[in-house]
């Protein structure tokens, strides 16, 4: 199929949310008239420089950023062939890249008048993400989370807790992450009067795959800084894992247009591609979920399949539309590293930097260690670090100790 290339990979979505055939807005009626409400706020606060200005001030001084680009020394003399960076979204406050997008959701929130916030989650990072936020403006915290991912990720539903957010196990469907989105839609519904949806990753109605990448492409605007400064020009290639895409699609904004950066996004492929797994581009096909258009896992009846990942985080039958959309288009190079691959990565970069990453970015990791060798050594790979491992802990310790037995 010929996919006509845009002037710009940056220009999108249209005045209807649409990133070429993907994206758009599939919502209950009672649903747009706040839709609608949350376009016209995001809108103003982009050109209100009071929100501007408020915004950067916390990013600096209650986030942390900006965020380190750092050079993975062992890491690259171990793999050979390309100079590797690590994009260190895991130092951020709360630990992951979330906290970029939910700090300025609340303060869209806030400005909109909300006093209650709900959620979803799948590792935890982005429901304890919100209940930080919520815990330091004081506002009511509700996070749907999946009854499997409760059980997985503890730590975090201990901290979103101890934060004094009320976390809600959903015990529907396969109890992960689409389930417990499903749960906050139908929250949203009942509540719409008085409830902010602060939704965590690239997907869901417009305007939230473009607010979500908005705040989040700070991520790639500071590696474009960075990387000129400490090697006088921009990297020659990109790497980040995908589940919904937010924290690859903030790193891969700002170089959309300059073609001689490679792009590669990382997909679960859980127990292998011909089995269960979460890699929605290698292994769907377009259809509507959640309020979008988009790449999705699906039965030959249309019905959204099961995902498995060893990530609670990358566990989701399908990806934002801005992915599929660069991925029909070609700037984007979709891959995917299964739950072994990235339980070897997620223990290699432990090893070699110091470093426990998460299970998400481990996906990205595993790909690095195909990629990298490949490269001259004059090639610059940056890896977006989206967080950190303390919550895989448990759960990593569990499968070694079973493997070893």
């Amino acid at each position: 199929m010929n996919i006509a290339k845009p002037n710009s990979y940056r220009s999108g979505p249209d005045d209807r949310g649409h990133f070429g055939n993907f994206g758009g807005r599939f919502v209950a009626e009672t649903l747009m008239p706040l839709i609608l409400d949350l376009e016209k706020a995001y809108t103003a606060a982009k050109a209100d420089p009071a929100f501007q200005g408020a915004m950067n001030g916390y990013l600096k001084n209650y986030v942390g950023r900006p965020s380190p680009l750092y050079f993975a020394e062992r890491l690259t003399e171990h793999l050979g062939g390309a100079k590797i960076y690590l994009k260190r979204e895991e130092l951020n406050h709360t630990g992951s890249h979330k906290v970029n997008n939910v700090l300025g959701q609340i303060m869209l929130a806030r400005r909109m008048g909300k006093k209650r916030i709900i959620a979803e989650t799948g590792a935890g990072q982005h429901g304890v993400a919100t209940a930080t936020l919520c815990a330091r403006f004081g506002l009511e915290c509700v996070v749907y989370m999946g009854a499997v991912d409760v059980e997985r990720q503890q730590p975090n539903v201990i901290r979103m807790e101890m934060l004094g957010a009320k976390v809600v196990p959903v015990q529907s469907g396969t109890r992960t992450l689409k389930d417990a989105m499903n749960e906050a839609l139908r929250d949203w519904v009942t509540n719409v009067h008085n409830t902010f949806y602060c939704i965590g990753t690239v997907a869901g109605p417009h305007p939230y795959p473009t607010l979500v990448r908005d705040f989040q492409s700070i991520i790639g605007n500071e590696t474009k800084t960075q990387m000129q400064e400490i090697e006088g020009r921009l990297p020659d290639s990109l790497v980040a894992c995908i589940g919904g895409g937010s924290n690859a699609m903030g790193l891969f904004h700002p170089f959309l247009d300059d073609p001689s950066v490679e792009i590669f996004g990382v997909e679960a492929a859980g127990h292998g591609l011909t089995q269960l797994h979460a890699a929605s581009i290698a292994g769907g096909r377009p259809g509507v979920l959640h309020g979008n258009r988009t790449y999705l896992l699906m039965d030959a009846d249309g019905q959204i399949q099961d995902a498995h990942s060893i990530s609670a985080g990358l566990d989701y039958p399908g990806i934002g539309p801005e992915h599929s959309w660069l991925h029909e288009v070609g700037r984007v190079n979709y891959l995917s590293a299964t739950d072994d691959e990235a339980l070897a990565a997620f223990q290699l970069l432990s090893k070699l930097e110091g470093i426990i990453p998460a299970l998400e970015p481990a996906h990205a990791i595993a790909k690095v260690m195909e990629l990298a060798p490949k490269r001259p050594r004059d090639h610059l790979m940056v890896v977006n670090l989206s967080g950190r491992g303390d919550k895989d802990v448990p759960q990593v310790g569990d499968i070694l100790r079973g493997k070893s037995k």
